[in-house]
């Protein structure tokens, strides 16, 4: 079973959503949240759409993040967006390393490492990404794959670093694909990223770690993958784009929370 920590669920709106969709879906997220209290909501909006976004929020407990950051506070950094900038606006969460930032636009482990701290400094918790992709999994290397994403990601961070931490455990075939995980894969990777937590930063960080799961996951699937004992919620994509889809999700990871309390 999960270690006793209320479901976190996290919604990555990509590159989807106007101003007034912005609106209309956290007027929709608003009362859902106030009947699942013990869960933790996060949106994560584009760029555009922040602002506006903390508006809407205001008054509630649904936190807002954004999809990634520079790792530089300020300069000559044309289109870029800082940690800083994030945080003037609103942000309490940043997502970092998303598996489509280092297919399609250059993310590497070393910039990883890079963003991590200077989320931090602005008081910004890092969703730190890992995953494999297809061809790394059917090839028997997913956790040599994944290790050397956290190896290299979170090679500067000290132990004190690792509560305002968040990681994500997004297998690159299961997104938007309509594949998932079984529980049974999910939670053996999990595991091994608490492991590893462990191994850098002590039992006492690896046991309060949050992790999360991301893959096309729907409230279908929910229950059955919090049921495990190292997944702690979810990042979820396509089904955080409509409020009874996304809160579906809290509702069934919740189910299981209560299960075990």
């Amino acid at each position: 079973m999960s270690l006793a920590k209320p479901p976190f669920v996290a919604g990555n709106w990509k590159m989807h959503n106007s101003l007034a969709e912005t609106r209309a879906l956290i007027g929709g997220l608003v009362p859902f949240a106030a009947e699942l209290q013990d869960a933790e909501f996060v949106v994560l909006p584009p760029f555009t759409a922040l602002a506006a976004a903390a508006v809407a929020l205001a008054g509630t407990s649904i936190g807002l993040g954004a999809q990634d950051l520079h790792w530089e506070d300020r300069g000559a950094f044309t289109g870029e967006i800082s940690a800083p900038m994030l945080a003037d606006v609103g942000c309490r969460f940043v997502l970092i390393g998303h598996s489509e930032r280092r297919q399609f636009f250059g993310e590497t482990d070393a910039s990883v490492r890079l963003k991590i701290p200077a989320a931090l400094r602005a008081g910004l918790r890092p969703i730190v990404c890992v995953g494999e992709t297809l061809e790394e999994r059917d090839g028997g290397r997913t956790m040599d794959r994944i290790g050397r994403q956290l190896d290299e990601g979170l090679a500067d961070r000290a132990p004190s670093d690792f509560p305002g931490l968040i990681l994500a455990y997004e297998p690159v075939w299961a997104i938007g694909t309509g594949r998932t995980a079984t529980p049974a894969q999910a939670e053996e990777v999990h595991g091994f990223i608490r492991e590893k937590i462990a191994a850098r930063a002590g039992n006492a960080a690896a046991t309060c770690a949050i992790i999360l799961y991301g893959g096309s996951v729907k409230a279908a699937n929910a229950y059955s993958l919090f049921r495990e004992k190292n997944i702690d919620g979810f990042l979820v994509g396509g089904a955080s784009l409509d409020a009874a889809s996304f809160c579906g999700i809290a509702r069934e990871a919740l189910r299981a929370y209560k299960e075990v309390q």
